[in-house]
């Protein structure tokens, strides 16, 4: 029996096609952050409400609908035919990740609205838009009567947006790399590392500063530790799955992978928190500035390494 087995897409003879390209990446990672930014806003009003968390609560909630915006903006750019975006809303698909997903991202919105409504978001406008206090008197007491739903919603819209940016990849089953198990967990986990490390640059108190820190070195172990899983998983799948690990071990992927991901993105801030933690002297800007750089990193190598991922054709038998 002679075995013939068809590997196309060979990066040395034949030519990729990159659909998705910077836009992408940025919105994934916009995503993320918001959707951790929002996990922690609602974390922190339940379960640490007598402790004040001006970072968290009010210049995080702040920050998440315009980095939204401007993620739902990248969107837009990369969308080909931009007019039929309203289509988006005129039905909802349950079986569509992408359905979900633009129905979440409206609803984060008005949420937000609610949020920055609660004590300690925004009290009162200045004078150039003082004609909006009287709206935004009723809308407080409304947000404060309901504490607690806004709270709660802010928790389950952010696990819906932050695993939704990796759903979106992981359905395309024609894309070994993304089509894992774990590629939505990692990327909340990643997106709520960004949110923390956001917020510790957001001038945070002592209280908000130590958890905010403890919080990001779990967060950045539990990353590590889905990453390796998800290379455990594609070195021991199928062909196609093997031919995708392979470009972050020895493959075009490789340094991006292991230096700007694991390494700048994730174990040089781990120790520089943990020092920190225990209390030795760090500049506080660093390790979140490398923990937001590793989060953007593993977007765009995620989304350009799986689009060069593919499954081998057939093999035929004679």
């Amino acid at each position: 029996m002679t075995e013939v087995t068809s590997f196309r897409n060979n990066p040395l003879i034949d030519p990729h096609l990159e659909i998705w390209e910077w836009q992408i990446p940025g919105y994934l990672f916009l995503g993320g952050l918001v959707a951790g930014l929002m996990i922690l806003n609602g974390v922190w009003r339940l379960f640490y409400s007598d402790k004040e968390g001006r970072s968290i609560t009010r210049n995080g909630a702040v920050a998440a609908p315009v980095l939204l915006s401007l993620g739902m903006f990248l969107l837009f750019l990369d969308l080909s035919y931009k007019i039929h975006v309203f289509r988006f809303y005129t039905t909802f698909n349950p079986a569509s990740p992408m359905s979900w997903g633009s129905w979440i991202l409206l609803l984060v919105y008005p949420v937000q609205i609610l949020t920055l409504a609660l004590p300690g978001g925004i009290e009162r406008f200045g004078w150039r838009f003082s004609f909006l206090n009287p709206l935004w008197d009723k809308i407080k007491i409304y947000a404060e009567r309901y504490n607690v739903a806004v709270s709660t919603s802010n928790i389950v819209l952010g696990i819906g947006l932050g695993i939704y940016t990796g759903i979106l990849l992981a359905v395309n089953a024609a894309r070994p790399l993304w089509n894992v198990s774990l590629l939505g967990p990692l990327f909340l986990v990643s997106g709520l590392s960004a949110a923390s490390a956001w917020n510790l640059l957001a001038r945070p108190n002592d209280a908000e500063k130590k958890l905010l820190v403890r919080w990001d070195i779990g967060l950045l172990g539990i990353e590590l530790i889905f990453l390796m899983l998800i290379i455990i998983e594609l070195s021991t799948g199928p062909i196609g799955k093997q031919a995708a690990a392979g470009l972050f071990l020895g493959g075009n992927y490789t340094a991006s992978f292991w230096v700007f991901i694991v390494g700048l993105g994730i174990l040089l801030p781990l120790w520089l928190e943990i020092r920190e933690a225990i209390g030795r002297y760090v500049p506080h800007w660093l390790g979140p500035l490398l923990v937001l750089g590793g989060g953007l990193a593993l977007r765009i190598v995620f989304v350009y390494a799986g689009q060069i991922s593919s499954m081998p054709e057939i093999t035929l038998f004679r």
